[in-house]
């Protein structure tokens, strides 16, 4: 078995195993064994990525914030029947449109779309709340021009 480049959280050994190795979610989740003081642990790795940056409406850049933009999405399905994991899978699919892109910077009107599409997939409700924020809604005439495309 591969020996690591961490300590170990006990001894602070640097002599250990990997004893068991799988895909998660969050990047790539290790049990570890230190050699010495036989004390398992798990540790995570994610791949680093390049930075992305949005470029909003006003010009200005900031750097893309996948939580950020995951609250304004999860305020849009409160209290509706989708599940977190629905949200959460969604929000993955965007993120990996990003970058699969390969651009380095993406306009917040390309990053909204893409979301509001994701969103009317789901919840119609969901997507109306969404719309309003995102196209900034002025009166009920706007509700009713939204409500009329769905």
């Amino acid at each position: 078995m591969p020996y690591g480049l961490l300590n170990s959280t006990t001894c602070r050994n640097k002599k250990e195993s990997d004893t068991h190795k799988r895909s998660s979610p969050n990047g790539i989740r290790r049990r570890r064994e230190c050699l010495k003081c036989g004390k398992r642990y798990t540790t995570y790795e994610k791949t680093a990525r390049d930075d992305l940056w949005i470029i909003k409406k006003d010009g200005s850049r900031e750097r893309f914030d996948i939580e950020k933009l995951k609250k304004g999405v999860e305020k849009a399905f409160e209290k509706r029947p989708v599940s977190h994991e629905k949200i959460n899978k969604m929000m993955n699919e965007v993120e990996e449109m990003l970058r699969r892109k390969g651009k380095k910077e993406i306009r917040s009107t390309v990053l909204g779309e893409l979301v509001i599409k994701k969103i009317r997939k789901l919840d119609d409700i969901a997507y109306i709340r969404f719309a309003s924020v995102y196209k900034n809604f002025q009166n009920i005439n706007d509700f009713k021009e939204a409500i009329k495309e769905l």
